[in-house]
């Protein structure tokens, strides 16, 4: 016989492991919130990649940081317009 809790195998093997169900709860929240901020970030840097592609190219070619930024600028504002 088991000494886990009545409350399914999983959530008792949780319970075994961590402790109490609201460190489980609090747990998974946190989980989820990161889980939101990384495919948030992932998805803000994808749609930011022809931004930053165009403004390497362009640094690369004059080597200036002012027409990189402003070639940045310009791409991500239409990517984001595009959107």
């Amino acid at each position: 016989m088991s000494n886990l809790p009545a409350s399914g195998v999983a959530l008792g093997f949780l319970e075994a492991l961590i402790g109490s169900p609201i460190i489980i709860i609090v747990t998974l929240l946190a989980l989820l919130v990161a889980g939101v901020i990384i495919i948030f970030v992932v998805g803000t840097l994808l749609l930011f990649l022809p931004a930053l592609i165009v403004a390497g190219v362009v640094w690369w070619m004059t080597g200036s940081e002012l027409f990189a930024g402003g070639a940045f600028l310009l791409v991500a504002l239409v990517a984001l317009a595009k959107k």
